[in-house]
């Protein structure tokens, strides 16, 4: 490897987003963004991470935020922030209307330029944000895992709407992914199948290796044709946002030294710990050994 390049476990990569957050309990307004809570899942589980992310210069104290937290941050200071409204009219975290007003840019291969990493976990929140050449570009460099979620090529903004519309690349794009993210209503949307084990295998029939599929109960982990259910088990769902970004986050991280099964008990563990607060996963790795211990032992 060269020794100009920096090197990580884990780059977390996606614009950031200044989030106001609307659920049945009150108006929140946090600092998201899937790379944010996914990188702060990997450090907590002690693999050396990295955010690359798009946001306005008036937001800065984001990027010194996770910088001071001890994950390596590269930004890049566009016109604006993404600005999402997130929606929550029940307690089901599958149902919630979305809303943007502001909108990062596009991420570029070159902010990844001097970076090299194990893992590359992709975290867009909107089509446009992540093009289909920035996944060839990536497959150009040395051998990486790459992670993409789903929810950034399936929502569409019109007006200031979030929208699902067919997305015609999902066939060219899949074969570039190790592992795919999704939840179940975007699954469902892009695959036409309400069961999640089904929607799994046409992500892998289309070319994805690696499934991590999360719904209201828990998480489904596909891998060498095997399904893996884990339920997650939180007290409360007062930080359901960032929930798929901390699952997958979190598995990717486990998943670079744990076969598929076992890197999925961390993620469950990591997530229901996650939702119990508001904001990134905070909490030391004896607590998510305990939990699997309690909830996940063969």
């Amino acid at each position: 490897m060269s020794a100009t390049l920096k090197q990580y476990d884990v780059i977390y990569v996606g614009n950031y987003t200044k989030d106001t957050i609307i659920t049945p309990e009150g108006t929140r307004i946090v600092d998201g963004g899937g790379m944010n809570y996914g990188a702060h899942a990997g450090q907590r589980l002690e693999v050396k991470t990295a955010v690359v992310t798009r946001l306005a210069i008036e937001d800065q104290y984001v990027a010194e935020a996770i910088q001071a937290d001890g994950i390596d941050c590269y930004p890049t200071f566009s016109p604006q922030s993404t600005l999402m409204t997130l929606e929550y009219k029940t307690q089901n975290v599958d149902q919630r209307s979305l809303y943007v007003t502001g909108f990062g840019g596009t991420i570029q291969p070159e902010q990844l330029d001097g970076l090299e990493a194990r893992a590359l976990v992709l975290s867009p929140s909107l089509r446009g944000e992540i093009e289909p050449g920035f996944f060839v570009a990536m497959r150009k460099r040395a051998k990486v895992l790459i992670s993409a979620d789903m929810q950034g090529f399936v929502r569409v903004l019109r007006g200031t709407d979030l929208v699902y519309e067919p997305w015609d690349d999902m066939s060219t794009v899949l074969p570039y992914l190790d592992i795919l993210k999704a939840d179940a209503v975007e699954a469902q949307y892009l695959t036409g199948q309400s069961d999640i084990e089904k929607a799994a295998q046409v992500f892998v029939s289309l070319g994805a290796k690696e499934i991590v599929l999360t719904h209201s109960d828990g998480v489904l982990i596909h891998a060498k044709g095997q399904n893996h259910h884990f339920q997650f088990h939180a007290q409360s769902m007062a930080g359901r946002s960032g929930r798929g970004d901390t699952c997958v986050g979190s598995y990717v991280a486990k998943r670079l030294s744990l076969p598929p099964r076992e890197a999925g008990k961390w993620a469950a563990a990591v997530t229901s710990l996650k939702v119990e607060r508001p904001g990134v996963f905070d909490r030391p790795i004896s607590e998510v050994e305990a939990f699997i211990a309690k909830y996940y032992a063969d």
